[in-house]
């Protein structure tokens, strides 16, 4: 019985699905490539945990937090979607979204993803952030470490979010519902 050829992109999604990545590496398909990031240095882990210790004690909403959740999002052209794992993903308590869900779900409940830049921060600063917004992800927060400032991104539209609020480290940055609170980012100093 005689099967149907593959497509460049659906040989690019099977070889990216098959990858066996050495432990504490990161593998994503973003945008028709594949990247692969190595484990992150003990600042970058601080940024993130400073601040999910923030968002779950201030937040009007009880929020849900995971390191690791690959996420299913919209592509642009002909690739394949883009399968990213943020480096925060924050979900209301009550959706349970992470419960029974595959290791890539997809990214609707999602109220805002996280990212602390390192290896590659134009990937951070760009790149994911079209994927973000292209899928509809409400909130995106940038943590730069580069030049030390958090920007908060909002309003999703096609390939970008329509506002975006940036301050540097030690100044608050407002989060908008669900969470409702100013964010310290003195700590990141």
């Amino acid at each position: 019985m005689a099967h149907e050829p593959l497509t460049q992109e659906e040989v690019l999604l099977e070889g990216f699905l098959a990858l066996d990545t050495p432990e504490g590496f990161r593998a994503e398909l973003i945008e028709g490539e594949i990247v692969v990031t190595p484990p992150p240095d003990g600042d970058h882990e601080d940024y993130i945990g400073l601040i999910v210790n923030q968002v779950i004690r201030c937040s009007e909403t009880d929020m849900q937090f995971s390191g690791n959740k690959g996420l299913k999002l919209r592509s642009g052209g002909a690739c394949p979607k883009d399968h990213v794992v943020p480096d925060g993903t924050f979900a209301p308590l009550e959706r349970r979204l992470y419960r029974g869900a595959e290791s890539w779900m997809p990214c609707e409940g999602v109220a805002m993803v996280l990212e602390v830049t390192s290896t590659k921060p134009k990937a951070d600063r760009e790149v994911k952030r079209r994927c973000y917004a292209r899928a509809g992800i409400p909130l995106y927060l940038l943590v730069d470490r580069d030049t030390a400032q958090i920007t908060l991104f909002s309003e999703p539209k096609q390939d970008d979010y329509r506002e975006h609020c940036a301050r540097p480290f030690g100044k608050p940055i407002a989060l908008p519902e669900p969470f409702a609170f100013s964010l310290d980012t003195t700590d990141l100093v």
